[in-house]
């Protein structure tokens, strides 16, 4: 079952390594390695939410979800996508940025570090709105209980998460303004530069969830005229209405997932910027990533264990808000490219053993051995 989930993830992890170690030496695999690990665990969540869509749809638009939306996730935003980002924060052409990058990497090089601060606060604000918006909501389960809980309270304002992310990048642009003032370094216009790519991150979040949020609105929608139908069916004996509807349905479910897959990918591109400005690096890290993450969608579906370790998803939006905050810092400062990886897989591994912990605390309650008050303790979080 695992071999013919994940076999083409493993081929391709494979070829994608020992294409790093022939471009760039064994210093290139390890960044490769820390960009697969990078994206498989900041988008579990995206595997997640996949799965519990996917499962819904019938065989046709599921091949059709794991082929042509594999290109749009693998090529378009994997590879294409931090063309495009390097292309307009350096001011030059993609073709131009992609010959640069093989031909001229120290020009480029060079291109990218200018860039660097525009690209980082867009990623930021990006990074920062995404864990905002699942710190601030209330939900059943609760890893850290001792954060979540009076932040869940504090979600009930409206807008509160975009006051804040405003406020952090005012904040940023200020301190990085007076950095210049006081030792010569960036200049005013730099700090313009933060505020305006901070600004068009949050923007581009509030787009890329508005359109989220109309594709989940048509799924309902067509989910309830399809259960109408069905039910209207059943009653005359007539079946075509609710076929067709059935199509509908699961056709607004493919264009959701694909605005859903695009917006989760943001970060993963972003926050592999964080780690290296080698485009052909990111490529195959991200490359790669992003085939687990199918595969691990489609393992999650055939399983049926989409809740057994319910505080992964909180693990990963940790890993969010935390690659936000550095990649803020890291307008003004240089942070080591392992420490940015390995705190994203940290997190996640906690979340994963803090998961198991719980499932195992559930299975001895189920025995007997605890009281229903202590059920209910663990089943909130840490």
């Amino acid at each position: 079952m695992v071999l013919k989930t994940f076999g083409w993830s493993f081929a391709i992890t494979a070829l994608g390594l020992v294409a790093a170690v022939l471009y760039g030496g064994w210093e290139a695999f390890g960044v490769v390695a820390i960009l697969c690990i990078l994206e498989i665990s900041l988008s579990f969540d995206n595997a997640v939410v996949n799965a519990g869509i996917l499962k819904k749809m019938n065989a046709f638009w599921q091949k059709i979800f794991l082929t042509i939306g594999i290109l749009i996730a693998v090529f378009g935003m994997r590879l294409v996508f931090p063309v495009v980002i390097v292309a307009i924060s350096a001011k030059i052409g993609p073709i131009d940025a992609v010959d640069l990058a093989f031909n001229n990497p120290d020009k480029y090089e060079e291109l990218v570090t200018d860039a660097h601060p525009s690209i980082a606060a867009f990623g930021g604000m990006f990074l920062l709105m995404i864990f905002l918006d699942f710190i601030f909501e209330d939900r059943d389960i609760q890893w850290l209980r001792w954060i979540e809980r009076p932040l869940a309270k504090l979600g009930k304002v409206d807008m509160l998460s975009v006051c804040i992310a405003l406020i952090v990048l005012l904040v940023t642009a200020m301190t990085f303004a007076t950095h210049a003032h006081q030792h010569g370094g960036m200049h005013v216009d730099k700090a313009q530069t933060v505020l305006i790519s901070g600004v068009a991150g949050l923007i581009t979040y509030l787009v890329v969830g508005g359109l989220s949020g109309f594709f989940e609105n048509k799924l309902e929608e067509e989910e309830e005229r399809e259960h109408e139908a069905e039910e209207e069916a059943k009653r005359s004996g007539k079946k075509v209405s609710a076929v067709q509807l059935a199509g509908k349905a699961a056709f607004f479910m493919f264009l959701y997932l694909e605005v859903l897959d695009a917006s989760f990918s943001f970060d993963g591109v972003i926050g592999a910027f964080a780690i290296t400005n080698d485009i052909v690096l990111m490529a195959l890290g991200l490359g790669v990533g992003a085939m687990y993450v199918r595969s691990l969608t489609v393992y999650l579906v055939k399983q049926g264990t989409l809740d057994d370790y319910v505080y992964l998803e909180h693990g990963a939006h940790y890993a969010i808000g935390a690659l936000a905050v550095l990649l803020l810092i890291t307008i003004q400062y240089e942070i080591n490219e392992v420490i940015t990886g390995l705190i994203g897989v940290v997190l996640i591994a906690w979340s994963f053993w803090s998961s198991v912990r719980r499932n195992r605390a559930l299975a001895a309650e189920e025995g007997g051995s605890g009281s229903s008050g202590d059920k209910a303790e663990v089943s909130s979080g840490v």
